[in-house]
């Protein structure tokens, strides 16, 4: 077959999937996490196998390993962030009163503002103002929620679904991938399985490694936080850990949130100086340690293309958009530092 056809054939196939995506976009975010599960418990499972197990047992195994983990998390973890949650909402208020008593003032020396100033005027009457309309928006959504049986019966049928396509999926993986393998043209074969195989090093690497990454930077910020004494040290890590999945955005987030959280609580800048000791812990941390050892020079990806990656996703493809922005963005620039070796090896760029 000459190389246009094939080439268009591709074209065809790519644009095919990425219309039933969007289409399904409702669907498929249970078995898009299924599978990313699937694909994180598979190099485990395939260590088990080899040392002797069965492939089921090995995936029964696995299985219920990550079942007791995610309960173990979900045990542990809901109940402090809906306790952290209820605090937020409870020192909401202050924080208005520091943004407009403190805040404000404090910007308009600085940049010369009056006081008297309609901006100034308008901001302090929309802090005044609106954060109880956001209380009572918040409490409105919480009420639609809970009365919208359908709604809640359809997120907790999706949840159910998660654990059960992960299970077939690991017991199939090697299966389907070999079935996909025999589908391949037989004269790209080679070339697609080479770059399929660099993916998965790529992906490996960046949804294992990134993930231990973020657990353990939200780990050393909240427990950073927690020695300094800040009430939100839980919320504030947890924000910063998730993301940290940008590289210096979950130290920037984290910083600001923990700073501000610990002006209105403590009312003393001094309190700022061990809140910028903790992230900076955390930064050195993740520079000099558990980049190099968790993931390594292989993702390569741009910050300005993993935060790209992350809105277009989720502009274009809802939540599932966000689950395969990376992992999607990883792939591409896998396919994209492949052709442009070709490109500069071929005659045309010459």
């Amino acid at each position: 077959m000459d190389k246009n056809i094939r080439l268009l054939i591709g074209l065809i196939v790519a644009v095919v999937a990425l219309a039933l995506v969007y289409w399904l976009r409702i669907i498929l975010a249970p078995f898009v996490f299924a599978m990313l599960m699937a694909y994180l418990g598979d190099p485990l499972v395939d260590r088990i196998v080899r040392a002797g197990l069965t492939r089921t047992l090995a995936v029964s195994l696995v299985f219920v390993a990550m079942t007791l983990l995610v309960i173990l998390c979900v045990l542990l973890l809901v109940p402090m962030i809906a306790s952290q949650i209820d605090l937020f909402t409870e020192v909401l208020p202050g924080y208005i009163a520091w943004l407009r008593e403190t805040m404000l003032p404090a910007m308009q020396h600085l940049l010369g503002v009056d006081e008297q100033s309609e901006l100034i005027s308008k901001v302090k009457v929309a802090l005044n103002q609106n954060w109880e309309r956001a209380s009572d928006i918040l409490v409105l959504v919480l009420a639609k929620v809970t009365q919208s049986g359908l709604a809640v019966a359809a997120w907790l049928g999706s949840v159910a679904l998660i654990p059960v396509v992960t299970f077939y999926l690991l017991r199939d993986w090697d299966k389907l991938i070999e079935h996909i393998q025999d589908l391949l043209p037989r004269s790209s074969v080679d070339t697609i399985s080479r770059l399929a195989k660099e993916c998965d090093e790529v992906l490996g690497a960046f949804l294992r490694g990134q993930l231990l990454i973020m657990i353990a930077l939200g780990v050393v910020y909240t427990a950073g936080l927690l020695l300094v004494g800040l009430d939100l040290a839980l919320l504030v890590g947890l924000l910063a850990g998730t993301a940290a999945v940008v590289p210096y955005l979950g130290a920037a987030l984290g910083i600001t949130a923990a700073s501000v959280a610990a002006l209105v609580q403590f009312n003393d800048w001094i309190y700022l100086v061990p809140v910028a000791g903790v992230f900076l812990v955390g930064q050195l941390l993740e520079s000099m340690v558990l980049t190099p050892v968790l993931v390594g020079d292989k993702i390569g990806l741009h910050p300005v293309a993993v935060i790209f990656a992350v809105l277009a996703g989720g502009q274009i493809f809802g939540f599932v958009g966000v689950l395969l922005a990376l992992p999607v963005a990883a792939v591409m620039m896998v396919l994209i530092r492949h052709a442009h070796h070709n490109y500069t090896a071929s005659v045309f760029y010459r």
